[in-house]
């Protein structure tokens, strides 16, 4: 019988979470605008703040992920040195 590694979670924490963040990325998708993005999150929220983003990017005609990317790189804009 093989030996097999230990099975992990799907939210299991990396051991090592800096190796973990530099780790290389899978291939980019690409977005109808030709913009690629590299990385996916994911956070968990409750039902009741799901719908009610939901509502909001249906009233602002455009998709949830599109408004949380603009949220974000509002809140989050890059700094000097950044690599685009």
């Amino acid at each position: 019988m093989s030996e097999r590694s230990p099975k992990r979670g799907f939210a299991a924490r990396p051991v090592d979470p800096e190796s973990w963040i530099k780790a290389s990325e899978p291939p980019a998708a690409r977005t109808g605008d030709g913009a690629a993005f590299t990385a996916r999150l994911t956070i968990d929220i409750t039902p009741e703040l799901r719908g009610r983003i939901k509502i909001v990017a249906f009233q602002r005609g455009v998709t949830v992920a599109d408004m949380l990317r603009e949220l974000l790189a509002r809140e989050f804009p890059s700094t000097e040195g950044d690599t685009p």
